[in-house]
């Protein structure tokens, strides 16, 4: 049985998709993603780690619901996961710790094209397991990439800029519409058992199915650009023009 949680997790990453093409800040937009996330799925600290080729950190944007949560999400990953990359190659764990205070971390990589550039590392206390979020977890950092990614490009020029676009675009719509394809196959196969579903939750599902789609429809066209212009955004600032409203196109 779905609920609004399923919803809440695709708006998430709609407005991650969003900003990235709005002109909002990186450090802004990372923040209130992993704000949105940890008040859904009941993380205590989450942080993006950006490093350069040693991987000495160079950027780092957290946020956490208290300055031991962060302190504790910093030791997993000086302590733990840091080193396992440096060593190891480490691309990507969930861990769980027994003890008094059970406790949950994961770190996943921020990739352009094939090369990882940071991380998305987050902690969860108790003893609820994080890999039963591992498909919106990956999605989310999915869609902080394409954050990071079309940061990066402003600096670019525009040739520069649309080929990192379009890669991105199209790193967006694998990693984000193959859990969705997913998602959709339950969520329009669940209301044709209506004598198992109250109306209720029927209307739900609904909500779910209307949420994905939309989704599908953003990365759809951010797949068939093929030039780069502004619109101005609610606020005054700028956003990308998508071909629905290319006159052009």
């Amino acid at each position: 049985m779905t609920n609004g949680k399923d919803s809440q997790r695709y708006e998430i990453l709609r407005l991650i998709a969003t900003s990235a093409y709005s002109g909002e800040k990186l450090a802004d937009a990372a923040r209130e993603a992993l704000k949105k996330s940890s008040e859904l799925i009941g993380l205590a600290a989450g942080t993006l780690i950006l490093w350069d080729d040693e991987y000495k950190p160079i950027f780092n944007v957290t946020f956490s619901s208290g300055e031991r949560e962060e302190a504790l999400l910093n030791e997993l990953e000086q302590e733990l996961f840091a080193g396992l990359r440096k060593k190891r190659k480490l691309i990507s764990a969930y861990v769980t710790f027994g003890g008094q205070q059970p406790l949950a971390g994961f770190t996943l990589p921020v990739k352009i094209g094939d090369e990882i550039i940071g991380a998305v590392i987050g902690l969860q206390p108790g003893k609820r397991p994080l890999v039963g979020e591992d498909v919106f977890l990956e999605a989310l950092t999915a869609a902080l990439s394409l954050s990071v990614f079309i940061d990066r490009s402003k600096t670019k020029d525009k040739k520069t800029q649309m080929d990192a676009v379009k890669a991105t675009s199209a790193s967006v719509n694998h990693e984000i519409n193959n859990p969705l394809q997913a998602i959709l196959g339950i969520v329009q196969l669940l209301p044709k058992e209506k004598d198992n579903l109250d109306e209720e939750t029927i209307k739900k599902l609904k909500v779910v199915e209307e949420a994905a789609l939309d989704i599908m429809k953003v990365t759809h066209k951010l797949m068939q650009l093929d030039k780069i212009e502004y619109t101005d955004y609610v606020d005054g600032s700028k956003m990308l023009k998508l071909p629905e409203d290319n006159e052009s196109v």
